[in-house]
């Protein structure tokens, strides 16, 4: 990830705040399920590519405007987007050198534990439901990442070319 201290912040704010409207996007019954953590995705990706410019401050105020959008109780989203981001920093060092595939299963375990959170939490404050398909948005976070990547590195290029 050749991202530095050249990546203006206003572009990591734009595409986190893209990242949150397609979170929130209204999608039919059954195709909720099917949608991917996109402010995850995006999370961990600028975590990994700026790690000294995206951390956990980053995660707690996205996981706020989640919360007040979605009308969740107030701090879910942000203590579980705030440990997807310490947990990014984490693995930061290691993730960088292994391959898109190897990063891809990294993220289906971050991904991962971090729904396992929220659902855990989300059994805590409301009705409960228990079943494994609560894993599908990070199984598919992790089948976008290669192409994530690819192509956010690819606008960063063309981006930072043109100054």
């Amino acid at each position: 990830m050749p991202s530095g201290p050249r990546t203006p912040l206003a572009w990591v704010w734009f595409t986190l705040l893209l990242a949150l409207c397609l979170q929130v996007m209204p999608l039919a019954e059954g195709w909720q399920i099917w949608r991917p953590d996109w402010l995850g995705l995006m999370l961990i990706y600028w975590c990994m590519a700026t790690p000294d410019r995206v951390g956990v401050f980053h995660g707690f105020v996205l996981g706020i405007l989640l919360d007040l959008i979605e009308g969740a109780p107030l701090g879910q989203n942000a203590l579980t987007l705030s440990l997807l981001a310490f947990l990014s920093a984490l693995v930061y060092p290691r993730f960088r050198t292994y391959s898109l595939v190897q990063q891809a299963l990294l993220i289906l375990v971050l991904l991962g534990l971090v729904q396992l959170v929220e659902q855990w939490l989300r059994t805590l404050f409301g009705p409960f439901s228990m079943h494994l398909a609560f894993l599908l948005p990070s199984l598919i976070g992790a089948a976008l990442w290669p192409w994530l990547v690819t192509m956010f590195q690819a606008l960063e290029r063309r981006l930072l070319s043109h100054d």
